[in-house]
């Protein structure tokens, strides 16, 4: 057989087994083993080979982030946290690619507790979720956000739940990373700046709840006393997962407790996200939108309620399948007869020209359903998510069962992964990063083994072949560029099918 007859078949072959996107898959396995030396980050092949991995001394709070220069963000569980609910973190650990810790930042203190998740940004700067406590009542001295008079009662809230007598509310934070272990804050939101209560006229915020979905009603929820993974010291909203729109300069984010997803604007200053005007959107911090839910904004009944307990929420990229769509992970999905099941949303929201949400008079945000499920066979109480990928797949984490599975858009699994730590192992979210994704330090590789399994084969020439002639999945990597010479083209694709051949 010669080299074009070769080609051919390899051609034919890639058609069929292009279903599965060959990618590198992070994740960030918990356990409860000991707190030094026992975590990890690994980043893994289809095959399952390790290709690089990350050391900790202690266990996520969420998922790690890899940048395209090759280093490494990661949210970790600080010793004692000053808040201690479901996903609980505290610190922040920046690696290069050798494991060194280039830089380390912790937000665990008697007013705030980093939890969950973190988004990187394209500025070089991290977005940041925290818990934020406020008391009953706070004065002049208070060290708690919003000074005196915005303690939780005197904001119109009639009750807590929990014998701290405290309630934690939400901030975001954008941080700029400084030396080795500082920070500039130069971006905040914080929700209680857009609270609504319809309680009594003599505290702040009063009015229908229902005549204003972009604020959220300080007295929908228990604020603690409630056993599970909340616990009892005045969890309130329990957001668990963030993401950013740089197309539109949006943030979404995902509320546990409310079972809800909010978007907001984050082009505002500082002082206007305080507020409700400013911005590309004209709302300050304001909500955007909402869904989800709409029991919380007295625009909807339990039977209207689509999402309960969701997780990962995240735009779907530009020229993905989906594009601008949102996808997340509903924990605790249930259809008619079916128990204990989780699904994957796909939502297509209803933006406007301007970048707001089309919302009808008196009604709930929509759509009226996702324009995609993916149920069936899997439940997570906990943590999980979803990702799209270039190819239409979708890469979703069940965390209880440490189970990473990718699924096409017909549903048809094409690739799983069991982490094999045990029942007292837990996977938060993991994602799958294109081959081409590492950028100016591109690891250590050997030449023509694309997909870094320490193997060159047929594998290897069908992703050269997509990134010589442009079927549209792959970019040019180095360790492609068989012929050295700074291009990728069909010539690296004969010369390793000769390579192969003779070998």
């Amino acid at each position: 057989m010669n080299q074009n007859n070769i080609i051919i078949v390899i051609l034919s072959f890639y058609m069929v087994s292009a279903q599965v996107y060959e990618g590198l898959t992070l994740f960030s396995p918990y356990s409860d083993g000991p707190e030094e030396d026992e975590h990890y980050t690994q980043l893994i092949d289809n095959d399952e080979n390790i290709i690089h991995a990350w050391t900790h001394g202690r266990g996520p709070a969420s998922m790690p982030y890899l940048l395209q220069d090759s280093t490494l963000i990661y949210p970790y569980r600080v010793v004692n946290p000053s808040m201690f609910s479901g996903g609980v973190g505290g610190g922040l650990h920046y690696y290069n690619w050798a494991g060194d810790v280039l830089w380390n930042y912790e937000i665990a203190n008697d007013s705030y507790q980093h939890h969950h998740d973190i988004q990187p940004l394209p500025n070089g700067n991290i977005l940041v979720l925290a818990w934020e406590r406020h008391t009953a009542t706070q004065d002049d001295e208070t060290e708690y956000y919003g000074g005196a008079g915005r303690g939780w009662s005197e904001m119109g809230r009639t009750e807590v739940q929990n014998p701290l007598n405290q309630m934690w509310g939400e901030a975001i934070f954008e941080i700029e990373m400084v030396g080795t272990d500082d920070i500039n804050i130069v971006w905040e939101w914080h929700i209680w700046d857009h609270l609504i209560q319809d309680v009594g006229s003599d505290f702040p915020n009063y009015g229908d709840v229902s005549e204003h979905p972009e604020l959220m009603d300080i007295n929908f929820g228990e604020a603690g006393d409630f056993d599970g993974m909340c616990g009892p010291q005045g969890d309130w909203i329990h957001f668990n997962a963030i993401d950013y729109n740089a197309n539109l300069d949006q943030i979404v984010l995902s509320s546990r407790l409310n079972s809800e997803i909010y978007i907001i604007d984050h082009s505002t200053t500082t002082d206007e996200a305080a507020g409700h005007t400013g911005g590309n959107s004209g709302m300050g911090g304001d909500f955007l939108y909402r869904w989800g839910n709409p029991q919380v904004y007295d625009r909807g009944t339990a039977a209207e309620q689509k999402l309960n307990h969701q997780h990962g929420v995240n735009w779907i990229p530009e020229g993905y399948p989906g594009s601008g769509n949102l996808i997340l992970f509903n924990n605790d999905y249930v259809s008619a007869g079916q128990q204990s099941q989780s699904a994957v949303f796909e939502i297509e929201t209803p933006l406007n020209d301007d970048g707001t949400y089309y919302l009808e008079q008196g009604q709930a945000y929509g759509p009226e359903n996702p324009v995609w499920i993916h149920t069936g066979g899997f439940h997570s109480n906990v943590q999980s998510g979803a990702f799209r990928l270039p190819n239409g797949n979708t890469l979703i984490t069940d965390a209880n069962d440490s189970h990473i599975f990718e699924v096409t858009a017909e549903h048809s699994i094409v690739w799983d992964y069991d982490y094999p730590g045990g029942e007292n192992s837990m996977i938060a979210r993991a994602q799958k990063y294109p081959l081409n994704y590492l950028g100016g330090d591109f690891p250590e590789y050997i030449l023509g083994d694309v997909n870094f399994d320490q193997i060159i084969d047929i594998f290897d020439v069908l992703i050269i072949m997509d990134m010589a002639f442009g079927f549209g999945i792959y970019s040019p990597t180095p360790p492609a560029d068989y012929v050295p010479n700074g291009v990728v083209n069909y010539a690296d694709a004969f010369a390793l099918v000769a390579y192969i051949t003779n070998n």
